[in-house]
């Protein structure tokens, strides 16, 4: 890059207006911080590094007053500027892939000879990654009794508890005070008459004060946030005690510790590349991390339940249930099933696999995060 760009080169490069980078220079958004020889305004690298920044909040429909305590955060890097926006496009691809399967459904009934209803027609602007896969939660996914054994023991004495990103409702300790916080209204919508209260909310953004609750808990639903450290960072400010179920990327050998995503779905490591380091994961709230081994028979029907039971990965209903087969397509998931049931017929998993069965419980990559209440102070946001 040149060493300085002037104010038209830059709207040029940007596809922006120079009345728009004027506006951003009046009210102190991105101002140039250079002159050119003839005495012109010009950026600088580090300028240009903020200008990107303000125009993807930008184009993401962030307001300007938004945009700016987003970008002058203490706490968020140029490169945690990237994984959060790269977030926040994936989210974004992910409602219109909702919008696109409720518009091929209606598409369907049409040419049946179905009209949809109003309140449908009116569904389709509201779908998310949940709103296509949350209605078949009730049906595989639920509380899996020793993992819960391990979420509970670790919420230690907590009597109010918050559960971030709730879904319908499984793994809520049933002897303390639980209040939930859930985005998807799919979700809500399914969870029991005697479930918890449930908040409309998403993690990044509670809406609570600080301290509010002895204890945070999230399970298996890090991965679907926007920006995980930001959601892990208020998990901290508005809890003493924080406990999240959640997976582990790191190092080199992760792609390798499970057959389906080593021999079937090899897409699932482009999941992954934003997807914060345990020890990013873990500083967010100040805490430790301990594995979680996945028993062979495990309740919960989340991707890696069934290591030990392959024809599970064969039936829609079992795959409907987790986001990774919608989040890497149609393509990748029809390939997956059919090289898995291929290789089921011949006795080719079988002997590649032939070590599983011996195993009453595996290590798979998830993990506990804990953070407790003597920690208090030493997470990031100052909490």
């Amino acid at each position: 890059m040149e060493e300085h760009l002037t104010v038209g080169r830059v709207a040029g490069l940007a596809d922006v207006s120079v009345r728009t980078l004027h506006h951003y220079d009046e009210i102190g958004l991105v101002r140039p911080s250079e002159r050119t020889a003839a005495g012109y305004r010009a950026y600088t690298a580090g300028d240009v590094e903020r200008l990107r920044e303000v125009i993807a909040y930008r184009r993401l429909g962030f307001g300007l007053r938004e945009i700016a305590d987003l970008v002058d955060d203490p706490d968020t890097d140029a490169v945690a500027h990237l994984r959060r926006l790269r977030g926040l496009l994936r989210e974004q691809r992910d409602r219109a892939d909702g919008m696109v399967t409720a518009i091929d459904r209606e598409l369907e009934a049409r040419a049946m000879g179905i009209r949809t209803t109003p309140e449908e027609q009116l569904k389709v602007f509201g779908a998310q990654l949940y709103d296509v896969i949350g209605s078949a939660y009730p049906a595989t996914r639920r509380t899996e009794p020793r993992i819960a054994a391990r979420i509970w023991e670790a919420l230690g004495d907590a009597r109010t508890v918050l559960n971030v990103g709730a879904g319908i409702g499984s793994y809520e300790p049933p002897d303390r005070d639980v209040t939930a916080v859930e985005p998807s209204a799919v979700m809500r919508a399914q969870r029991p008459a005697d479930a918890a209260p449930c908040v409309a909310a998403a993690a990044e953004r509670l809406p609570f004060e600080d301290q509010s609750f002895d204890a945070a808990m999230a399970v298996s639903t890090v991965h679907h946030w926007r920006d995980p450290v930001a959601g892990l960072r208020e998990m901290r400010r508005v809890a003493r005690r924080v406990v999240v179920f959640t997976y582990d990327a790191s190092g080199s050998g992760w792609r390798q510790r499970f057959w389906l995503t080593r021999d079937y779905l090899p897409e699932f490591a482009g999941l992954l590349v934003d997807w914060p380091s345990l020890t990013d994961l873990t500083h967010a709230i100040g805490g430790r991390a301990e594995p979680v081994l996945i028993p062979w028979d495990c309740a919960d029907g989340f991707f890696e339940a069934h290591w030990r039971r392959p024809e599970a990965y064969l039936d829609e209903q079992v795959r409907r249930a987790v986001s990774v087969w919608t989040r890497v397509g149609p393509e990748a998931e029809q390939r997956a099933v059919d090289g898995l049931r291929a290789d089921l017929s011949s006795g080719r998993w079988a002997e590649r696999n032939r070590d599983l069965a011996a195993l009453d419980a595996a290590e798979l990559g998830l993990r506990l995060l804990v953070a407790e209440d003597d920690n208090a102070g030493e997470g990031p946001s100052g909490t």
